[in-house]
C-alpha cells in the first residue's frame, strides 16, 4: 500500500504539459534519426524540409489569402501546426526546455486549460500578427512564439506577485528583457532575420490572456465593466 503522506522529491509535470513536449520531441527524435541515416534510407535526409513545407507558417500565403479572402481548409492549420516542426535538434532542444520550465509553472498557477489557450493562442497570434507587420519570405518553424506566450504567463504571475508585496513590478519583465538583449546582441553578430517579432508578439498576447485566463481575472474584469 502506498504512505498517503508520501511526497515525491520532484513535482509531477501537468499532464498537457507532459503531452506537448512529447510530441515536439517525438517529431525531432524521427527527424534527427532520419538525418542520421538510423532511420528511412536515403530519403529521409528530405524529411524535414517537407515537413516545413507541408506544415510551417508561411507569410506569403497568409497574405495572399488576406488579399483574395479566401482561406483553403488545407492551409489553416499552420499557424498550429508550425509550432511542432524545428530547424534542427539544437533548434527544438531550447523550445522544448523553456516549454517545460515555464509550462509547469503556468499550469499549476493557472490550470492547464489556461495553459494550453496561452500556448496556442500566443502561437497563432504571434505568426498572424508577424505576417501582417512583415513581408518576411521566410518559412516561420519551432515553437518559440508559443513558450515566448508562457513567458508572458510567467511575467503576469511575478507582475501580481511583486505588486501584493508593495515591490516594483518592472522587475517581473526581466526574464523577456534578458531574452531579447540576448537576441539583440546575436542579430549584431550573425544575421538572425526578423521572427523574433513574432516571439515578442507571443509574449505580448501571453501576457494579454493572463488579464482573463488567470485565477480571479476574469471576476475583476467582469467587476470593472459593471462598475463603469
Amino acid at each position: 500500500m502506498e504512505d498517503p503522506d508520501f511526497q515525491p522529491p520532484v513535482n509531477p509535470m501537468p499532464a498537457v504539459v507532459t503531452l506537448l513536449f512529447l510530441a515536439i520531441a517525438g517529431i525531432e527524435a524521427g527527424l534527427s534519426l532520419a538525418e542520421a541515416g538510423i532511420i528511412g534510407g536515403p530519403g529521409a535526409v528530405g524529411w524535414r524540409l517537407a515537413l516545413i513545407r507541408d506544415y510551417g507558417f508561411s507569410g506569403e500565403i497568409f497574405d495572399w489569402m488576406i488579399a483574395n479572402w479566401r482561406f483553403p481548409l488545407a492551409e489553416i492549420p499552420r499557424a498550429v501546426t508550425y509550432s511542432f516542426v524545428h530547424l534542427g535538434f539544437t533548434h527544438a532542444i531550447f523550445a522544448m526546455v523553456l516549454l517545460l520550465a515555464l509550462g509547469k509553472m503556468v499550469a499549476e498557477v493557472m490550470g492547464q486549460v489556461a495553459f494550453l489557450a496561452i500556448f496556442f493562442v500566443s502561437g497563432i497570434l504571434g505568426a498572424v500578427f508577424y505576417a501582417l507587420v512583415m513581408n518576411d519570405p521566410v518559412w516561420m518553424v519551432g515553437a518559440y512564439p508559443n513558450v515566448y506566450g508562457l513567458i508572458g504567463g510567467y511575467s503576469f504571475v511575478m507582475w501580481r506577485k511583486l505588486s501584493t508585496l508593495g515591490e516594483q513590478q518592472l522587475r517581473a519583465f526581466s526574464l523577456i528583457a534578458v531574452l531579447m538583449g540576448i537576441q539583440l546582441l546575436w542579430g549584431v553578430f550573425f544575421d538572425a532575420g526578423t521572427q523574433w517579432l513574432a516571439e515578442l508578439f507571443g509574449f505580448a498576447v501571453g501576457f494579454g490572456l493572463c488579464f482573463v485566463l488567470a485565477p480571479g481575472e476574469w471576476v475583476k474584469l467582469r467587476e470593472r465593466v459593471r462598475h463603469r
